[in-house]
């Protein structure tokens, strides 16, 4: 921090702003979209204190009405990405809101190409999307990204291993990962990309159990990632919780169970816990949380407004930004 001293004039001191400590970002989840089976998508943000336990609050409202959504977020911005948008025809729309102030989205931009069960991972300055599926369900590799802190349309960064929809994402500050999902058939296959640069990516391992739609929001302290839930698309619903270490590579391991079998819940985490927040097997509103650093089974946190699920999470203290 520089050493400033003596009398400053206002004015001097917002042209040296950039010196000053910040504060610490408020440890806020945001989960965003989704519906209840049998209810019309909703464009509802709702938000919970991830240091806390506690019943969701209202935050505002997304410009689009959707689920399958995916999510990315510095500690200042969330940018929420639109799946099947007002109705059933995925969108290219994306908006974001402020973490610290409740209130509705505004315009951010637009994705490269129109897909639904887009998975987001970010660091500190950029939000990946990556894969999903087009209206005709034919799924696509594709990776875009964003600078979080500028509105504008997303950019071509590269491409994944697999053609893919229905995945899940993790993040460190330096790798964006992909997890799960649906190719040709239910995948267990975990990849990687460096976010800071542009290219596509590389093989990582394997998750413990192959299923679509598992927690859809980053779980994340930075050297562990996790994956919560899904569907085997066969066997049905899973209460699993897998974790990788980010930094290397290899298969997943273990971690415990979710409190129920569901498929997808709103992920989002702080660097020591990892909320699950709704899905359906019986439609939920439980928000279940995790401590991301050891290994054991969730723990109730408390409720959504609704019993949504299939929307995406984000939060301002995710492992993407230590």
């Amino acid at each position: 921090m520089p050493n400033y001293q003596g009398v400053w004039s206002l004015s001097t001191q917002f042209q040296n702003a950039s010196g000053w400590p910040l504060p610490p970002a408020l440890p806020i989840a945001l989960f965003g979209a989704g519906n209840a089976s049998g209810s019309p998508y909703d464009n509802t943000i709702q938000q919970v204190n991830i240091s806390t336990t506690g019943n969701a609050t209202d935050f505002g409202d997304l410009l689009f009405t959707a689920r399958d959504t995916g999510a990315v977020s510095s500690s200042i911005r969330a940018v929420f990405s639109a799946g099947r948008e007002n109705g059933t025809t995925p969108g290219n729309s994306m908006n974001y809101v402020t973490i610290a102030s409740a209130g509705n989205a505004t315009d951010f931009g637009d994705s490269t190409v129109s897909l639904r069960n887009k998975v987001g991972c970010s660091n500190s300055t950029r939000g990946l999307f990556m894969g999903g599926a087009d209206s005709s369900n034919i799924r696509q590799n594709t990776v875009d990204y964003i600078t979080i802190a500028s509105v504008g349309n997303a950019t071509d960064f590269g491409d994944l291993t697999s053609i893919v929809s229905n995945g899940s994402g993790s993040n460190s500050p330096t790798r964006g990962i992909h997890a799960l999902g649906y190719t040709t058939a239910v995948t267990n296959t975990i990849e990687y990309l460096t976010i800071a640069s542009t290219g596509n990516a590389t093989d990582f391992g394997d998750a413990t159990v192959a299923r679509i739609t598992a927690t859809n929001g980053v779980i994340s302290s930075g050297t562990r990632g996790c994956f919560a839930g899904g569907d085997t698309s066969g066997s049905g619903r899973l209460n699993t919780i897998d974790y990788i270490t980010i930094a290397s590579t290899g298969n997943a391991s273990d971690f415990g169970d979710l409190l129920a079998v569901v498929e997808g819940p709103y992920g989002a985490s702080s660097t020591t816990r990892g909320l699950a927040a709704g899905g359906t097997n019986a439609d939920t509103n439980v928000i279940q949380y995790i401590t991301i650093a050891s290994t054991g089974n969730a723990t109730d946190f408390g409720d959504l407004l609704a019993n949504n699920f299939q929307g995406s999470g984000c939060s301002a203290v995710h492992g993407g930004l230590s």
